[in-house]
């Protein structure tokens, strides 16, 4: 099942290219005790989601070929609103380890953790607060949590996942503190909605590609990553106390290079769908802080004529 928000908060179920929206009956299910919280729809969704499906279920076969409304028409929202947290791994692909120039990956660095309030919707602008820094994209894989998790164990940790979901981590280079380079307002597009493992599958055998103005920049599988999410997902529950709604991103793969004013950025992902956002420069000022030229050594940017730049794009189905 894929579940989207939409246009004023609304709640819907993706199927195939048109959307169903069921806000108001889960809504009217969820009003009743014990559903009844002080979180967002969305997340009491995910919370209460093994009460809630059987009515879900119900709503997409009873849905005609015309039912819904077609995609094109709504605008798409970031599927997660007010997750306590965001997990996200810093350097779990061995590629991107070597591009880098790290001398450390997940196994050393643990995990860091993004601002919520960065999180930016489908089709939305990422903005560049500085004119005189560099910033880059990070195609991500991510996973949203569906039940409470503490001190879980790797051969239980996908259980506790509600579904998965495409991440961008907008990153600005530099020697200040990770959580500070990728907390930014706008530097975490998410979507473009969550799609529940059992229409998904493994999340061990995922391919993803990140596209700038067309052109190929990453390229990578699950398969490639140090710690499997399952393995990533169980190590941060035995750091923070996991709640639904939780986004946890597993890194980025090697092509990480900048993003500019006017650059359109897409990611699509296996199974899931694309993610596209804008860029704008509008408003930056110089930087307040002096991490420029520290950290590790991003590679160099890459040209309209790279080799990576013609790669084809990889069919999703």
């Amino acid at each position: 099942m894929r579940i989207a928000r939409f246009d004023d908060d609304r709640v819907g179920v993706v199927v195939h290219d048109r959307i169903l929206d069921v806000t108001d009956r889960i809504t009217a299910q969820l009003a009743a005790s014990p559903y009844r919280a002080p979180h967002s729809l969305i997340r009491r969704l995910i919370t209460h989601f093994t009460a809630v499906r059987p009515l879900l279920e119900k709503l997409v076969a009873e849905m005609g070929p015309g039912g819904g409304r077609p995609l094109d028409e709504v605008r798409l929202l970031a599927p997660v609103t007010e997750p306590t947290k965001i997990v996200a791994a810093p350097v779990n692909y061995r590629d991107h380890q070597s591009e880098m120039n790290e001398a450390s990956h997940i196994s050393t660095l643990g995990f860091f953790l993004k601002s919520p309030a960065s999180i930016l919707d489908p089709g939305g602008t990422v903005r560049l607060p500085y004119t005189d820094r560099r910033f880059d994209h990070e195609a991500e894989f991510a996973l949203v949590v569906g039940r409470r998790a503490s001190h879980i164990t790797p051969e239980v940790a996908l259980d506790h996942v509600f579904g998965y979901t495409g991440l961008m981590d907008i990153t600005m280079r530099g020697g200040e503190d990770r959580s500070t380079r990728k907390s930014f307002d706008t530097f975490t597009p998410l979507g473009p909605w969550i799609v529940t493992p059992d229409e998904f599958g493994s999340p061990e055998d995922v391919h993803l590609e990140l596209t700038v103005n067309g052109e190929l920049r990453q390229k990578a599988n699950t398969r490639d990553l140090i710690w499997s999410a399952a393995r990533f997902l169980a190590y941060a529950s035995t750091v923070t106390v996991l709640e639904p709604g939780d986004v946890v991103t597993t890194g980025t793969p090697a092509g990480v290079a900048p993003i500019e004013d006017g650059d359109s950025v897409a990611l699509t992902v296996d199974r899931i769908g694309r993610l596209q956002v804008d860029v704008t420069a509008e408003g930056a000022v110089p930087c307040p802080t002096g991490g420029a030229g520290h950290g590790p050594v991003p590679p160099s940017a890459p040209s309209a004529a790279s080799d990576a730049s013609r790669l084809p794009l990889r069919e999703t189905p």
